[in-house]
């Protein structure tokens, strides 16, 4: 008997218990818990539906939003996009320290500012990128694109490591890609699949129009995974990111000595010669893989302000160097990640 009474006050209490946590999700107890802010649905963000513009360019060439199917493409790369705060957050902080170099050099060889976003959708900007299949570097090199555009990869060096170097590289192969193909659209498909797919595909299919190709299905987001990033960095405050100029990462300054070596030269006997450490150095020549600057000719990068320090340091090992040089003072490259 006294058993059915603990087991009725059992029921009982499980059955307060439900009905109290059933309220409190239908609203009657609406006090903040662990000072947790409460939204109205009409305000909450996550109920915003954002849009992107009616008219869009990309790299110059229109991207025909008319064709409801080139439409639902952006809209799945755009709202992936949009949505994914973190990550843009983050785009913006490294833009401001990587893209003023980009844009520099996209200026210089004549080629359109909207490539820079390229890159964002390659690595996000992060120097050091790996991908699954071996694709590495900021402009996610494999290793043979690398080497056929005069990028040196082996066990010692590998410049798809080193921003300036590798973005010199992929606005080369951009550009030939642009000549063979005529179109913005299809350089970029090609940077992603390889050339010989888009053009096989190109012959087979009857047109030369990218979005009217069939392309394996990484390729076809790619393009519009590209215009999305542009459309959601350019319009930033619109879709609610805000962030000061003490919220983003600056460019890195830096001096470059070129030097020519007779004999490997040790990284941290260096720094600690010239008054920085050997993670300074190394994080700023991240295509050195090893602890040593190998045999042959370089251009090193060292903090700003210790450009005549290395070149003096160098010229005392004439039996390591036979060459040095200070070749630039005081840049703003931005290449540390």
């Amino acid at each position: 008997m006294f058993s059915k009474i603990i087991f009725a006050v059992l029921i009982f209490a499980a059955g307060m218990y439900t009905a109290t946590f059933i309220d409190s999700i239908n609203g009657a107890h609406t006090t903040p818990q662990n000072n947790l802010q409460t939204y109205p649905l009409s305000t909450n963000p996550a109920a915003i539906n954002f849009s992107f513009p009616e008219t869009l360019t990309l790299c110059g060439e229109p991207v025909p939003l008319e064709d409801r199917r080139v439409w639902e493409m952006l809209d799945r790369e755009f709202h992936i996009t949009v949505w994914d705060r973190a990550q843009v957050y983050m785009y913006l902080k490294r833009a401001t320290r990587y893209f003023p170099f980009i844009e520099s050099k996209l200026v210089e060889t004549g080629l359109p500012d909207d490539i820079k976003y390229l890159a964002m959708a390659e690595s996000a900007l992060l120097t050091y990128s790996l991908s699954k299949k071996g694709a590495r570097g900021p402009w996610q090199f494999m290793t043979l694109a690398a080497r056929s555009n005069g990028l040196r990869r082996d066990g010692i060096i590998d410049e798809r490591l080193s921003f300036e170097r590798s973005t010199e590289a992929a606005l080369k192969n951009l550009s030939r890609l642009y000549d063979k193909f005529g179109s913005w659209a299809l350089a970029m498909a090609a940077y992603n699949s390889g050339d010989t797919r888009v053009r096989k595909a190109i012959k087979e299919q009857g047109t030369n129009d990218y979005y009217r190709l069939n392309l394996p299905l990484e390729t076809e987001r790619y393009v519009f995974r590209i215009a999305a990033i542009k459309v959601v960095l350019e319009n930033h405050r619109q879709y609610g990111y805000e962030l000061s100029s003490s919220q983003t990462y600056r460019p890195q300054r830096y001096d470059a000595v070129e030097v020519k070596l007779r004999k490997a030269l040790g990284l941290a006997g260096l720094a600690q010669a010239i008054g920085t450490d050997f993670k300074d150095l190394k994080e700023r020549n991240p295509q050195f893989l090893r602890e040593y600057i190998p045999i042959g000719v370089h251009t090193l990068m060292v903090p700003v302000g210790h450009g005549m320090k290395t070149v003096d340091y160098l010229k005392s090992k004439s039996g390591t160097v036979a060459q040095v040089a200070l070749v630039v003072s005081d840049r703003e490259p931005i290449h540390i990640h």
